[in-house]
């Protein structure tokens, strides 16, 4: 659960950043927010948490 949050809050950061930035346009980023949130619902959801699971233990794993 941990690991979740921390990617939820540098993912919002990103987003933020990306906004202010002018990169992405406020649409833009509430049609994002939006896919992520509906895509959380489907039946892909345990697949992309499995992959993220996958690529934090092998960045972890990575040594300094």
């Amino acid at each position: 659960m941990q690991l979740s949050i921390s990617a939820i809050v540098i993912l919002a950061i990103v987003l933020a950043v990306l906004i202010r930035g002018g990169h992405l346009k406020w649409p833009a980023a509430l049609v994002a927010v939006l896919f992520g949130f509906f895509l959380a619902g489907t039946t892909v959801a345990p697949q992309i948490h499995d992959g993220l699971d996958g690529v934090t233990s092998t960045v972890s794993k990575i040594n300094p």
